[in-house]
């Protein structure tokens, strides 16, 4: 059988084919040496900078240190407002393989709850993967400790000491401070990110959110080296943070416990101002509630709670409050009689029992049955007789009635250093047709003549109101802020007060007439007594607005507990002839502005007289230094 056919190999085929694919193979090889020449190239000169940076980005972490928080004191330096040292747990997750199992496996170290975890989750979605994220905030010694012992099996977290936020009085000033609170995403949104670098609190309510900017400060930085773990190995560079400015308010403390404490855990609101010039001597909302839980996270439990109280801790009835007036409404209403040229002080009214609209039926009562007789206008501020301010709120007609009395600031917001302040109600055409589509009466205009119907007043626009009354006429935007310190080598530099707005009153005889009224009101009328044993004479004005119908069984059905019926109010200024301070008290249940009102505005005044005494002795010793200069 013949042997299968082999072809010969040529050896000079075989040669060229050789050479060709030994040079395509060459050149295949130079074309790759070169693209990576040309790519070793851009990455060396053209990217030298961006690489560079990144390395040394490896080697040196600059980290941002925040500012210290400007301290809060009271107008005598009560600290109000303070920095306390703590430690907190960081996360920084890009050194974290698995962020949910080192969550759990954290969890079982330290205590971390659902709380903590959605707050850590809603603060990452504003930093980038290599900042650190505050997770657990406060963390006690034994916390402390456990976790050091476990530190090698959690990579990324790391124990960072920070100033937190103390509120030393509690609940005192927790309407008036206010409280800081961990940034959420919401801030984040609307906030420089370089200014809060490493910032890890803001201001949410109170002095403490109007007044961020100054109490912030401004973050500083360092450049710290570490190793391949990131673990600090030296500093290299250090820019120190700016503290916050330290701010000095108005309130005095003392004057603020002595007013909460007489409240006696009754639901409502009191404040205090120096008429001369809108200083807020104290600011008290009650019930409080204590702002130390929510500088660091409240629990949602604890919010749900405070949410669902009857008595409302968490509203700020200084600024949201709602009040009716009532009589505490009748020297301004006499004024404004007074000040059209509708009555004169000596006019008189008969007071029978109850007051009748020209053509109507329906009576409008007064509070004494059968009347006060014929009064005067002093006479019917200190017995608080309606049927005279009926009669002048009918003479003037709603529509000047409401232009007086708007300029004394009711029906808008008073402008206090504040967030969040309410408008009340005045009442008018305007707000009756915009609010119910519907016409005005003139019976309306007789109820708001005594502070009843539609009219909501603020325990601030009351007082403010009260203490441009004291002030003759003469308003002054309510503030807070008296002195600013920019650092501890320095001293507070006061804040110049804002300046006066024009005059309500024109005429001073006319703001002679009604503080006679309201000198009798405690010297006789319906706070006789509250002025035994004080130095100073007082002028005050009582109020009691009903809170329910007698058409209806709600008025029968209170009958055993006449405490509920309505709410009480009480307005001061003393001294009554030269004012240093105004005093507005409303509480939301009692038996009469004289009987429960007032007696809280005697011990305001009580806590206020020392201080006021000392004030005067220095400014006589002021204006004595000049004098002895001469000599």
């Amino acid at each position: 059988m013949p042997s299968a056919f082999r072809p010969l190999k040529e050896q000079r085929y075989e040669a060229a084919l050789f050479r060709r694919r030994a040079l395509a193979g060459m050149a295949l090889i130079v074309v790759c040496l070169a693209a990576l020449g040309v790519r070793f190239a851009y990455l060396q000169v053209e990217r030298h900078e961006e690489f560079s940076a990144r390395s040394e980005a490896n080697r040196v972490l600059t980290r941002p240190l925040p500012p210290a928080r400007g301290l809060i004191y009271d107008r005598n330096g009560v600290l109000l407002a303070e920095n306390i040292a703590a430690f907190r747990l960081e996360v920084t997750p890009e050194q974290v393989r698995n962020l949910p199992d080192m969550l759990a496996a954290l969890g079982k170290i330290v205590p971390i709850s659902d709380d903590d975890i959605a707050r850590f989750n809603a603060l990452r979605k504003g930093k980038r993967s290599y900042q650190s994220v505050p997770l657990r905030m406060k963390l006690s010694e034994e916390e402390i400790a456990r976790f050091s012992i476990n530190r090698w099996a959690f990579p990324g977290v790391e124990v960072v000491p920070y100033l937190t936020r103390s509120y030393p009085h509690g609940a005192e000033f927790a309407h008036t401070v206010g409280y800081v609170g961990r940034i959420d995403s919401d801030d984040l949104a609307k906030l420089d990110k370089g200014d809060y670098a490493g910032t890890t609190h803001i201001g949410k309510t109170g002095i403490e959110r109007y007044y961020e900017d100054r109490l912030h400060g401004t973050p500083g930085y360092e450049q710290v080296e570490v190793n391949a773990d990131h673990r600090p190995l030296r500093v290299l560079d250090r820019v120190a943070p700016t503290p916050g400015e330290n701010l000095y308010l108005s309130i005095d403390a003392n004057l603020q416990k002595a007013a909460e404490a007489a409240f006696g855990g009754r639901a409502g609101a009191a404040v205090a101002i120096d008429p001369r010039n809108g200083e807020v001597l104290a600011m008290v909302s009650v019930p409080s509630f204590d702002p130390n839980p929510f500088v660091n996270g409240i629990s949602s439990a604890d919010y749900a709670a405070l949410l669902a109280a009857p008595d409302k801790p968490l509203l700020n009835r200084l600024l949201r409050g709602h009040y009716a007036p009532g009589s505490t409404m009748k020297p301004f209403v006499g004024l404004a009689g007074l000040e059209y040229g509708l009555r004169k002080p000596q006019d008189t009214v008969l007071s029978t029992g109850e007051f009748f609209i020209p053509g109507q039926s329906r009576g409008y009562r007064d509070d004494k049955r059968g009347g006060h007789g014929r009064v005067d206008l002093a006479q019917a501020i200190a017995q608080s007789v309606n049927t005279y301010f009926y009669s002048v709120a009918l003479d003037m007609g709603i529509d000047r009635f409401t232009a007086f009395m708007r300029t004394f600031g009711f029906g808008a917001p008073t402008g206090i250093d504040l967030v969040g302040e309410g408008s009340g109600v005045l009442p008018s055409r305007d707000w009756k047709r915009a609010r119910f589509n519907q016409a005005w009466y003139p019976g309306e205009t007789v109820i708001a003549g005594i502070g009843q119907g539609y009219w909501v007043v603020t325990p601030l626009q009351l007082a403010s109101a009260t203490a441009t009354l004291a002030n003759r006429g003469v308003p002054y935007t309510p503030r807070l802020l008296r002195a600013v310190q920019a650092r501890l080598d320095s001293k507070p530099e006061t804040v110049p007060p804002p300046p006066a707005r024009p005059p309500a009153i024109h005429r001073p005889g006319d703001w002679q007439a009604v503080e006679q009224g309201m000198v009798e009101v405690v010297k006789s009328g319906t706070a006789r007594g509250l002025d035994k044993d004080f130095p100073y004479v007082i002028a005050g004005k009582t109020g009691t607005a009903e809170r329910y119908s007698r058409t209806d069984n709600t008025w029968t059905d209170i009958a055993t507990s006449a405490i509920e019926r309505h709410q009480v109010l009480f307005i001061a200024f003393a001294p009554a002839e030269a004012p240093r301070i105004a005093i507005a008290v409303a509480l939301e249940a009692g038996r009469s502005g004289g009987r429960d009102a007032a007696p809280i505005a005697r011990t305001m005044l009580d806590a206020w007289l020392p201080g006021d005494l000392a004030a005067q002795a220095r400014e006589a010793q002021a204006g004595a230094a000049p004098a002895e200069a001469a000599r």
